[in-house]
């Protein structure tokens, strides 16, 4: 087997690797190994410049004053389902900038900025994985493309927000994300608690897929506390990475396979464990819903529907909710993924996504519940 190493490994280093003697045990089902230059290298060539990086800290700021009560805006993620094709994202971005430059005195609009999709079973798993969506699986160019893609959204005042899948992708692009979430799917993993312990913005971790707030709960109580764990550095090196623990994680309820749970009462239990779980910061003030995915059974009429019945309930005053989100693209629906020249522009190709016309109406509807919620409070 051929040494591996990035771009910074010494000379030392790289003989070691050469005579190093691999027995048959090893990589038995592995086809290729494929070295990937470190994360200093992609920081390198593609630099988030000053006023890249003030936006990044200002809006990480801003959601952690949302999440914790001390500001009364509404924090929005909205965006694609998924990053696939970076000239749509950019037309998406640009759209979405103005939207959020006229109503952030109401709202405060993050970007989903998604480039790692989890599979239940196998499927097109994000732009990171397989940017060219035709199962060549250029990881290298996956990860430029990813960090191309949120400097060019940072480049339009608009902060991002992503989905943390692989516990190594954060040394690449974490930088630039300024909100992140931990899925359904991972959200009992101990490697992703231990990850969350050690981002530098509020992350949300949605309920499991069954349902279970406890798990979510548990594990924003968790990633409060400082963890040990191996990890890599921006020199690709393996390190032992010690934490001093999140006290920005937060709850987000996403529906389930067994149905919805958005509505009143869910969020009402739902506070209720968060509270018995005794997780600190964000929980005690209140939880994000995710109007996508088990909330809307991932019709995306009905996810706008959902997403008018919650600004209803926020216009009439109802308390604990601190932020929506919202699976949106140029186009409604969605479609099977195939390379860009095939596809639909604009449109999903993993889960479908309210078209913007109507995002834009559904913006200023939730900016119009956040003017009528002061007025009560007044």
């Amino acid at each position: 087997m051929a040494a591996l190493r990035g771009p910074d490994s010494s000379e030392d280093e790289r003989r070691l690797g050469e005579q190093a003697v691999f027995p048959e045990t090893v990589d038995v089902n592995i086809r290729q190994l494929d070295p990937i230059p470190a994360p200093r290298a992609f920081l390198k060539e593609q630099p988030l410049t000053d006023e890249m990086s003030n936006l990044v800290l200002h809006s990480r700021q801003e959601i952690r004053d949302v999440l914790n009560g001390r500001d009364d805006r509404l924090l929005v993620i909205v965006g694609p389902c998924s990053i696939h094709d970076p000239k749509a994202a950019h037309e998406y971005a640009e759209k979405l900038a103005a939207v959020k430059r006229e109503l952030e005195d109401r709202l405060v609009i993050v970007m989903r900025v998604y480039f790692e999709k989890p599979r239940t079973t196998i499927g097109w798993k994000g732009l990171i994985n397989d940017p060219d969506l035709d199962g060549r699986f250029n990881i290298r160019k996956g990860m430029w493309l990813a960090r191309k893609v949120l400097t060019d959204v940072l480049s339009l005042g608009l902060p991002a927000a992503t989905e943390w899948l692989d516990p190594i992708t954060p040394q690449y692009i974490c930088d630039a994300i300024s909100w992140g979430a931990i899925g359904a799917r991972n959200t009992e993993s101990q490697v992703h608690r231990e990850l969350a312990s050690g981002l530098s913005m509020p992350v949300g971790f949605k309920n499991s897929t069954d349902g279970s707030i406890k798990a979510a709960a548990d594990s924003c109580y968790t990633a409060g506390f400082e963890h040990h764990f191996l990890s890599i550095n921006l020199d690709g090196r393996v390190i032992s990475a010690e934490t001093k623990g999140n006290p920005d994680c937060h709850l987000v309820l996403r529906g389930s396979s067994s149905g919805p749970n958005y509505d009143a009462e869910s969020v009402r239990k739902a506070l209720e464990a968060l509270k018995a779980s005794k997780a600190s910061g964000p929980s005690r003030y209140g939880l994000v819903i995710d109007a996508a995915h088990g909330n809307c059974g991932k019709d995306e009429v009905r996810e706008a529907e959902v997403v008018e019945e919650i600004a209803e309930r926020l216009a009439k005053g109802e308390q604990g909710i601190t932020g929506v989100m919202m699976e949106s693209f140029l186009v409604g629906g969605h479609q099977k993924p195939a390379p860009l020249d095939q596809l639909v522009y604009g449109q999903s190709v993993t889960d479908s996504c309210v078209p913007w016309d109507r995002t834009n109406e559904l913006l200023h509807t939730l900016a119009d519940a956040v003017t009528a919620r002061r007025a009560l409070r007044q």
